[in-house]
């Protein structure tokens, strides 16, 4: 759950493997030998979340003015789902809540990093569909310390989530803010959630569901519905993009997508692998209904590290998305292009300008069949 960005209310799969700031360029055949690794320690925290899936009713209380001395607070209720990805090295949760002040749609993406054996919390808001930046903690003896520093009314702050009781049937959830480098802590945000049937949960997140009766109209907000389901997944990758290079590693798979927001936000899984090479991760696709664009994000379980968005829209059948990165010191341009989509089949291609945009090189190619 996530609550910050000034208190504000959060894939079908593409399957783009990036070279530079996404990490998914390198292999990750070694994530096996890491999980050993972990599994040695003590507690490495990897399950810590599992408490959380399934579905939930959820009551929230508010505080309207947070570090003003006001005490007014307002509540909602609402629905709670959170799913496993990554056999619960990462999990996502779709969240909806209403009450007197209006009604709250978001969801998180929860990460789990082997490294640093710590968590990475991104919420995100239907309104506006971006990503926030991560509170980063873990947990000890039962209770949860995830920590960020944000703007709130033009100063900088820390935040901090507590997670507790969360062995029981109704874990609760708190939000603080500090204005004081942490010295002190003013409680603002408040969940306790009690466990419910996933067909409850089922039938209020359902489209003709109570939850969905304001979904709000916006000019491509289900461009991605053709990736609903599973797929085959035939994949190329360019060993040495930008060197002149002509060598080619070939990957074969699956992928899986999930609905969330009724389609105006998704989440995929994507493994593939060859002799040498396995390869897992996720991409979170979220519709902006201001600007009519998407943001998708992408992260591996190597590092459980996520991507910078590469944004953009659909235009006459195909998706163009396009973002700035650095690729072995050098900035560049990133390019995504979906074509041939049909009831059964679709194609992704990546490409790379180090020029400017003048021309694009392709460095991998993705062929999905039903």
């Amino acid at each position: 759950m996530r609550m910050s960005r000034q208190v504000v209310f959060f894939v079908s799969i593409l399957i783009f493997i990036p070279y530079s700031t996404r990490g998914i360029g390198q292999a990750n055949s070694d994530a096996a030998g890491a999980e050993a690794q972990g599994a040695t320690q003590t507690h490495d925290g990897q399950h810590d979340f599992d408490f959380e899936l399934g579905a939930w009713k959820i009551h929230l209380k508010k505080r309207l003015n947070p570090l003003t001395g006001s005490n007014s607070w307002v509540e909602f209720d609402g629905t709670t789902v959170t799913q496993k990805v990554w056999n619960g090295r990462a999990e996502i949760e779709q969240f909806e809540t209403e009450g007197a002040a209006g009604r709250v749609e978001g969801l998180t993406l929860r990460l789990y990093r082997p490294e640093s054996h710590q968590w990475y919390l991104y919420w995100a808001s239907s309104k506006d569909g971006i990503l926030g930046q991560p509170t980063i903690g873990e947990f000890k003896n039962g209770v949860g310390e995830f920590y960020d520093q944000e703007q709130f009314n033009g100063r900088a702050i820390l935040v901090r989530f507590i997670w507790s009781a969360v062995n029981s049937n109704s874990p609760h959830f708190e939000q603080s803010f500090s204005d004081d480098g942490g010295k002190t802590w003013e409680v603002n945000w408040i969940t306790d959630q009690t466990r419910i049937s996933d067909e409850k949960a089922q039938a209020d997140f359902a489209p003709e569901g109570r939850m969905q009766a304001s979904e709000p109209a916006g000019e491509g907000q289900h461009d991605f519905d053709f990736e609903f389901g599973s797929w085959k997944a035939h994949l190329k990758r360019l060993q040495h993009p930008l060197t002149g290079s002509n060598t080619w590693v070939e990957y074969d798979g699956t992928s899986i997508v999930r609905k969330l927001w009724n389609g105006r936000a998704n989440l995929g899984e994507l493994e593939v692998g060859n002799s040498t090479t396995h390869i897992e991760g996720l991409t979170l696709r979220l519709y902006d209904p201001q600007s009519h664009q998407w943001r998708l994000y992408w992260a591996n379980s190597r590092d459980g590290v996520l991507s910078t968005p590469t944004i953009g829209q659909f235009k006459n059948g195909n998706g163009e998305f396009f973002d700035q990165e650095d690729f072995q010191g050098q900035a560049i341009f990133v390019r995504f292009v979906f074509s041939g989509i049909t009831s059964t089949a679709f194609r992704i291609e990546q490409s790379f300008s180090a020029d400017g945009g003048k021309t694009w090189e392709a460095n991998w190619m993705s062929e999905f069949t039903r």
